[in-house]
């Protein structure tokens, strides 16, 4: 057995998650799963760590959801969120950011401006 060097747990957040597979009594935990794994497009593929997990709140109340509606959350989630052109073109962490690609231009443009003027000025 190898010894760890401190007392941290080892971490599940780096690994890539897999989409889990379509049943046909859908949980909440699938869902969510179906979220970390990257399939509904609004963050990368790791596991996300929450303090309590998808649907603890419905089961706490008396009313866990029933998997038809998790089904249909399921399949919104994946396949008609990102149907529209407007989505599609913001999906997480797949086309690079064009604001920030343009702020850093200006950033540079106004340093080398700024850099030319006090060259510019000490040979006067």
């Amino acid at each position: 057995m190898m010894e760890r060097r401190n007392d941290m747990p080892p971490t599940q957040t780096i690994r890539p998650m897999d989409t889990p597979p379509d049943t046909s009594a859908p949980t909440t935990a699938q869902l969510k799963a179906d979220i970390d794994s990257g399939k509904t497009g609004d963050k990368t593929e790791v596991f996300d760590p929450g303090l309590s997990p998808l649907g603890t709140d419905d089961e706490a109340a008396g009313t866990p959801a029933e998997p038809h509606r998790v089904r249909l959350a399921r399949h919104l989630e994946g396949a008609k969120r990102w149907a529209s052109g407007a989505a599609r073109a913001a999906y997480a962490h797949r086309q690079a950011d064009h604001v920030v690609v343009a702020f850093v231009g200006v950033a540079v443009v106004i340093g080398c401006v700024m850099a030319g003027g006090i060259v510019w000025g000490r040979s006067w």
